[in-house]
């Protein structure tokens, strides 16, 4: 009686050390344990969960789930009808968000996606030490040391899946007088005000869409204009709807292309300076209230000074195609995996911001590191009748090409007329790797919005694109494709 439970992953030594128990922690440590890989998971959060135990402010998400579909829910094609649930190898742990899910709306309010985590934390039984901050790290030459608020985890790898959760505010004079997104108060606060939200990127639409109902005036200013092309096919464009519709007939909400030269604040609002890009003029514009909604950045804390580089302002971490930092062993999961590089093609990013996208990252990743500290994951040799069946079931159900497109392949190698079945890979990694004979598959879409499955061919060290035609219903594994995909292997 009157001791403490005991806590998982006592300050010492572990091969890896995963930072953080949001999705993308939780993902990680999960293929780790089926790897076999030695690892601790530690986090400063009192359970898990991560950004979903308090974002987005407005309690509702933007990635959708179906609650029901064509296929099983236990099933691994139901994962392209549920965007929000981790990925597990017993079917018993998959959609456990759409178990938990009403029908009130397509997409999960954030108390729904934070019992859906916990629920996978627990029927798992993956364990974690929370309340354990990192704070500090350094590195040896046998590899990293992580200071905690418990002492002390000596490593060979680490994984930091800390998020983009610490907020960010653009170079603006006068914007430190200016709250954050996340200090936004509530709703009924802004009633009868005229509103500046200073961002037109997910979280400036969010608070435009959540206050339209409650604000004399809305007015979302950044310089640069939205993308309505690319916006149409991304899964965050119901959030963007409403205030642009606003906005176009005239209405009480202003959706301006504008830079901020200066921010006054006033004892009744503030005052501010706008220069328009797209419709070129000097304005100011007084308002009652003002919200930053710029965005977050990866909390990387004393990482950079190991030479951790950055991109995006500095926000996000730059990685490799298999999401490593610029120093060898450090790792990154979760939607900070945003920072490795990608094709965008026709302007078409990754969908490594949400959990849809980044499941499948974390899977790879921990694969990554199985194969660096030790045997890594096993790439059994194919028969080659066996391949042409193999892409083109990819092509028209794989939920990770689906979910990653043009930004996720399936792939095989080929040496001496055998074929090794390199799974599904980073596309960009599958370019610039070095295997003389390889294909790959991809689902992309074209710069009119229209999903097409792309062939990538490497002969005798020389790489070849083919697009192949889409399909009113995506049957990709239709005979045609087939047809193709061996005139193309045969070659």
């Amino acid at each position: 009686m009157g001791l403490e439970p005991e806590r998982p992953f006592p300050p010492g030594e572990y091969d890896v050390v995963v930072v953080g128990s949001g999705p993308g922690g939780l993902q990680t440590s999960y293929y780790l344990r089926r790897l076999g890989v030695d690892h601790a998971v530690i986090s400063a959060d009192e359970g898990p969960g991560g950004m979903f135990r308090k974002w987005p402010r407005f309690q509702r998400l933007i990635s959708w789930t179906e609650v029901d579909a064509p296929v099983p829910r236990e099933s691994v094609e139901y994962e392209r009808y549920d965007q929000n649930s981790l990925l597990a190898d017993e079917p018993q742990l998959r959609a456990l968000v759409a178990a938990r899910m009403g029908r009130e709306l397509v997409v999960p309010s954030r108390p729904e996606m934070e019992e859906g985590l916990q629920q996978f934390t627990t029927q798992a039984a993956l364990a974690v030490r929370y309340g354990c901050r990192w704070e500090s790290t350094r590195q040896d030459e046998t590899g990293f040391v992580l200071e905690t608020s418990d002492g002390d985890y000596r490593c060979r790898a680490a994984v930091f899946a800390i998020g983009t959760t610490a907020p960010w505010k653009a170079a603006i004079p006068g914007i430190e007088s200016v709250p954050h997104y996340a200090e936004l108060q509530d709703p009924t606060a802004y009633v009868g005000k005229r509103v500046l939200v200073i961002g037109k990127r997910n979280s400036g639409f969010e608070v435009g869409n959540a206050l339209l109902p409650w604000a004399l005036q809305l007015i979302l200013v950044s310089p640069q204009p939205v993308r309505t092309d690319v916006l149409a096919h991304a899964s965050v464009r119901t959030r963007y709807l409403m205030p642009l519709e606003v906005d176009s007939v005239g209405g009480g909400a202003f959706v301006l292309d504008a830079a901020i030269s200066r921010i006054e604040r006033k004892t009744d609002g503030y005052r501010v300076w706008i220069a328009g890009t797209t419709q070129p003029g000097e304005h100011e514009l007084v308002v009652d209230e003002a919200v930053v909604a710029t965005g977050f950045e990866t909390p990387l804390g004393d990482l950079p000074a190991l030479g951790v580089k950055t991109v995006a302002q500095g926000r996000i971490p730059a990685l490799t195609p298999y999401w490593e930092t610029t120093v060898p062993g450090l790792y990154v999961a979760g939607n900070a995996s945003q920072g490795a590089p990608e094709l965008r093609k026709h302007g078409f990013g990754s969908a490594s911001t949400s959990v849809k996208g980044f499941r499948y990252n974390a899977r790879l990743l921990a694969g990554r590191i199985a194969a660096r500290l030790g045997p890594g994951v096993d790439r059994p040799l194919a028969s080659r009748d066996t391949v042409v069946p193999a892409l083109s079931r990819a092509l028209a159900r794989d939920p990770a090409l689906w979910s990653q497109k043009g930004y996720l392949a399936r792939a095989y190698a080929f040496d001496n007329g055998q074929a090794r079945d390199q799974g599904v890979v980073p596309l960009s990694a599958f370019l610039d790797a070095d295997d003389p004979e390889a294909v790959a598959v991809a689902v992309e879409v074209n710069a009119d919005g229209v999903i097409h499955p792309t062939v990538y061919v490497r002969r005798a060290g020389r790489l070849r694109e083919e697009e192949f035609d889409p399909h009113l219903l995506h049957e990709f594994d239709d005979e045609p494709y087939r047809r193709l995909l061996a005139r193309i292997l045969d070659a």
